[in-house]
């Protein structure tokens, strides 16, 4: 049996790897904490899970507009402009199976085979396997350390962009570093998008998990509303992770082909779950502000015990539920220069789970750095307290 040579080029979210070893561990019989994957181990808020399951019992369990429903695209059309200082309408909505879908259905309405695509790199694995699988040229560009957090390296950005580049996928308040641009640092990615004639996916999956500050979109800037698609999703402000809800935000001729991909790929989202997306928009919001102030404590406890652990370094992010702490002179000090023998080591003799820079993008042979990050999303505060100090014990 033959497959298509196009699977050579298709990647995968390697977190989940990490995930099936560090379950197979729990089996064993040995205490394992999750600081490897993104999920949220809280629940969707009630009043968002009884809509939905109103509307299922109401008999809105078929097909519906492959765009969305009406309602759901006018509210999202309101909240995100509001939030974001920019106006649309239900028209530059589009409503997808999960924040995913806005990656892919990006990349083949943006590029030909053989344009390149620029990437933040680390970040997530989805991007570059989603330009390579549909014959596109990833190129990455990176993060350097400055005094308060991770900073885009705009030089490189700029020197790596050729006749053949069509877009770039910019993910402020990034997975995994928790960088979060200045106004400047945004406007200068702007600047290039509209200097080079970019179109640009702005990748907003954490825009609403802010502890401190506010949050701000590339599209709000001047130029950019109508070179800009924003990547939505219901999954970490409201706890929704395995609805797979979120949209599609942009201009119009943008919008209308991935609604025309939407037909092809998966005819429309879940019918019922875009009523308890509405009671998530319009709603009680109790629930999602408890949800960000139980994310915070655990943000601020893991940050308060890697400070007292020997040879690692670690940023305070104002946002995102990851820490993506500096481990070289831990690593150098215990004897190791691999990810992989590092992070297993830890599992067995800690049981603390995490990911890896490797696993969020090719390493470039020139990092002389080495980091790993950890989600708190998924992991309480008493797991917290109890895998750092195993960890702590470990590294000492």
């Amino acid at each position: 049996m033959k497959f298509a040579q196009r699977l050579a080029q298709l990647g995968t979210e390697t977190a989940f790897a990490v995930s099936a070893e560090a379950t197979a561990y729990a089996k064993e019989g040995h205490q394992v904490f999750p600081f490897h994957l993104g999920d949220i181990n809280l629940k969707t808020p009630q009043n968002i899970i009884d809509a939905a399951f109103s509307a299922a019992n109401k008999g809105k369990t078929g097909y519906c507009p492959n765009s969305g429903i009406p309602e759901l695209r006018a509210c999202l059309a309101e909240e995100i402009g509001l939030a974001r200082g920019v106006n649309y309408d239900a028209e530059n909505v589009v409503v997808q199976p999960g924040g995913k879908p806005s990656i892919g259905k990006f990349i083949l309405s943006a590029i030909n085979p053989g344009d390149e695509v620029l990437y933040p790199n680390p970040g997530y694995p989805i991007y570059e396997s989603q330009i390579e699988f549909h014959g596109g040229k990833a190129v990455p560009y990176s993060y350097k350390e400055g005094p308060l957090n991770f900073e885009l390296d705009l030089p490189a950005i700029e020197k790596s962009i050729t006749s053949k580049t069509r877009a770039i996928v910019y993910n402020d308040l990034q997975n995994p570093t928790g960088a979060e641009s200045t106004l400047e640092e945004m406007q200068r990615v702007a600047d290039i998008a509209i200097k080079h004639d970019l179109i640009v996916l702005s990748d907003e999956a954490y825009f609403d998990i802010r502890y401190e500050g506010r949050s701000q979109s590339i599209a709000s800037l001047p130029g950019m509303k109508q070179r800009t698609l924003i990547l939505y999703t219901f999954s970490k402000k409201y706890a929704m992770t395995g609805w797979r809800l979120g949209a599609s935000i942009g201009p119009k001729k943008l919008i209308d082909i991935i609604a025309k991909l939407n037909v092809n790929d998966e005819s429309c989202s879940n019918h019922f779950i875009q009523f308890g997306a509405i009671e998530a928009l319009t709603g009680c919001q109790s629930g999602p502000k408890e949800i960000l102030t139980t994310l915070k404590t655990r943000r601020d406890k893991t940050i308060e015990l890697l400070e007292h652990i020997p040879g690692v370094r670690c940023y305070r992010p104002n946002a995102t539920f990851y820490l993506y702490p500096n481990v070289t002179k831990l690593m150098f000090e215990k004897g190791f220069t691999d990810y992989e023998d590092f992070r297993k080591t830890v599992l067995k003799n800690t049981g603390v789970a995490f990911c890896t820079r490797a696993h969020f993008g090719r390493q470039d042979s020139s990092e002389r750095e080495y980091y790993i990050r950890l989600a708190y999303s998924g992991i309480d505060v008493n797991a917290i307290e109890q895998g750092m100090e195993k960890f702590k014990r470990w590294a000492e």
